[in-house]
């Protein structure tokens, strides 16, 4: 077995195994403070507010990739087994399957012990909805929601970076959601700016996305839930949703799981209609919450297994 698929399972077990622990430094932090430097920078020197989202988008993502091959090929120069371990370090904080699921398990928690207003306030940390008022059918709504739509962009599209080229190339990933979700906003203050970060996201995450949706469909029997419903509901409903990516896990996992998800939300006191994704088979509970968990958790363990079986096949021929 070579060091980079060493690398990449010792990332994977380090999320499983620690998730995310808050002493450790972690990359994504310092990539939202180098976009916060560059956007004062880009908006005071560059007149054209499209130019300077091209140049953020840019100078971020290349000084990440940079900084992450200079950081593992530093380490590799000392000893191949440094090499490993630190790639394996920086692929972990780029994976976050672990951390999805502790983050989820506050709003479960509270909802079994019926403190709605508990649940409202973690379910708050995790969605950008307004999270007050919501019914328990409705928090659980979005706490299912969560965990599907970050079964892609959290767990299968930097893990399937991190396959392909390391952790450089999984921190560029990260650096770009980042990006996005900093200024990859349609209001006025970042429509132009942040246009190219917002359609670069959604272009990293094209293929992800659908991988993702795939491998939920074919996690599903393995975890008790319904393969042949997911397919079917990605298909039918994977565009029912106004990014072009996020519809196709949530779909897969609504029909795996039976439920229905999407619908209104509210934003800033302005509710939101969106179309719905799935079919009311089955009540969004503390039971469709673990569903979607063991989707995410199977899912990455399908995309693991057929990324090792890959490799066997290729290097015995």
């Amino acid at each position: 077995m070579n060091w980079g698929v060493l690398s990449v399972l010792g990332a994977v077990a380090l999320d499983l195994l620690l998730g995310d622990p808050r002493w450790l430094p972690h990359p994504v932090v310092q990539i939202g403070r180098l976009v916060s430097l560059l956007e004062k920078l880009l908006r005071r020197t560059v007149a054209s507010e499209r130019t300077a989202g091209v140049l953020l988008l840019v100078v971020t993502v290349g000084v990440t990739y940079g900084i992450g091959l200079g950081i593992v090929r530093g380490a590799a120069l000392l000893h191949p087994a440094a090499g490993v371990a630190v790639s394996a370090l920086l692929g972990w904080t780029c994976l976050a399957a672990r951390s999805l699921h502790g983050e989820s398990r506050p709003v479960a928690d509270a909802l079994a012990r019926g403190d709605l207003p508990e649940a409202r306030r973690f379910l708050s940390y995790i969605v950008g909805r307004d999270t007050a008022g919501l019914s328990e059918a409705e928090i659980w709504r979005g706490t299912v929601e969560t965990v599907a739509e970050n079964t892609s962009d959290g767990v299968i599209a930097p893990l399937l970076f991190l396959m392909i080229g390391g952790a450089p190339l999984a921190l560029a990933y990260k650096a770009v959601n980042t990006l996005d979700s900093m200024v990859g906003y349609r209001n006025e203050h970042y429509r132009r700016f942040g246009w190219a970060s917002a359609r670069f996201d959604d272009l990293a995450n094209l293929v992800p996305a659908r991988l993702s949706g795939v491998l939920i469909c074919l996690a599903a029997p393995l975890v008790g839930l319904s393969g042949r419903n997911a397919l079917r509901m990605m298909l039918r409903d994977g565009r029912n949703h106004s990014s072009p990516n996020s519809g196709i896990p949530e779909a897969a996992a609504a029909g795996a799981l039976g439920v229905r998800l999407g619908g209104t939300n509210s934003y800033f006191g302005k509710p939101v209609a969106k179309p719905t994704i799935g079919d009311p088979c089955r009540p969004l509970d503390a039971g469709a919450w673990r569903g979607a968990v063991r989707l995410m958790y199977g899912a990455e363990g399908v995309l693991a297994a057929c990324w090792l079986f890959y490799l066997i096949v290729t290097e015995s021929l």
